[in-house]
């Protein structure tokens, strides 16, 4: 199991007001490599931002024809200058060949091999523009995580007052691209059905714990795909040291705990979680469900008794 001090840790460093993703996801990486030294990866990420924020405060304001329509044209200049430094001369791409490997969710691997998913490129991508003096923020769209530079509204270009820029500029870190609304709507169709209606609040500005906790129910997901219950649990862990009123993550820690036979936490955490669910309003499903857990637990004090 993932350690206490490591739980305690990454709660402290997931749930500061310090914007620095690095830390955490580093954090995260332990569970499969516990030795790992997280100090090469930070320094990496300086360097990486060292260079691109020369890149940047070099960039050419982009004459109006290049900047899309109600944009910063000198916003516009610097974030390609970023994206160019790092999608065509870093080479971070996604991992669309190998989409499923747990790789591509852990930080140092995806700083090593260049490629990973949506969110932990686009972890990089912030990290990175953090230490470039780009502003730039997560966007938690359904099925892709994107990033957003909001728009700067009545900026001062080149001795004059421009007219108001309201339109974000949106960046797939997987793809390396910018997107327009069309390709949004495209994408979310792609990964929600053909049904999803696209609408510009689904470009929602996603927190540093919600970040973190897209992560991790991604690598959870693999590893339970994997029938890798172990390092399921202790994802479990670090999620609910995120968010510790997430009572679905509280059950499934129980059921992880079941089937790798430690049955006091298992029943530790199935009695927590069935005190705190509702016990009204519920669908026939809800109930059924409800009543399988009961049982469980009726199972599981006779065998923690039993080992007594």
């Amino acid at each position: 199991m993932v350690s206490e001090q490591l739980v305690r840790s990454f709660t402290r460093v997931a749930l500061s007001p310090d914007p620095d993703l690095a830390v955490a996801a580093l954090m995260i990486a332990r569970v499969e490599y516990p030795k790992l030294d997280a100090g090469p990866y930070l320094d990496l990420l300086d360097a990486l931002g060292r260079e691109a924020a020369r890149r940047v405060d070099a960039a050419q304001p982009a004459v109006a024809e290049e900047a899309p329509a109600y944009v910063d044209p000198q916003t516009y200049a610097r974030v390609t200058a970023l994206n160019d430094y790092l999608f065509k001369e870093q080479r971070f791409v996604g991992n669309d060949i190998q989409y499923e490997d747990p790789r591509n969710s852990f930080l140092n691997e995806v700083l090593d091999r260049r490629t990973g998913i949506p969110v932990t490129l686009a972890l990089v991508y912030m990290e990175v523009a953090r230490r470039a003096g780009v502003v730039v923020e997560g966007v938690n769209m359904p099925g892709h995580f994107l990033v957003r530079c909001p728009a700067t509204r009545g900026a001062t270009f080149a001795g004059w007052r421009s007219a108001p820029h309201d339109r974000d500029l949106i960046v797939d870190a997987h793809h390396g691209a910018f997107l327009t609304d069309d390709a949004c709507s495209e994408l979310l169709r792609r990964h929600a059905g053909e049904e999803a209606v696209w609408d510009v609040h689904l470009l929602g500005h996603a927190t540093k714990a919600q970040i973190l906790a897209r992560m991790l129910l991604n690598l959870k997901r693999v590893y339970m795909r994997m029938y890798s219950f172990p390092q399921a649990r202790d994802i479990t862990e670090l999620l609910l040291a995120v968010d510790p009123s997430a009572t679905n993550e509280l059950l499934d820690r129980g059921l992880l705990a079941y089937h790798l036979n430690d049955f006091s936490a298992a029943l530790r955490d199935l009695q927590t979680y069935l005190q705190l669910v509702p016990k009204t309003d519920l669908d026939e499903d809800e109930r059924n469900e409800q009543a399988q857990i009961w049982e469980q637990v009726k199972s599981l004090k006779r065998r923690v008794a039993s080992l007594n």
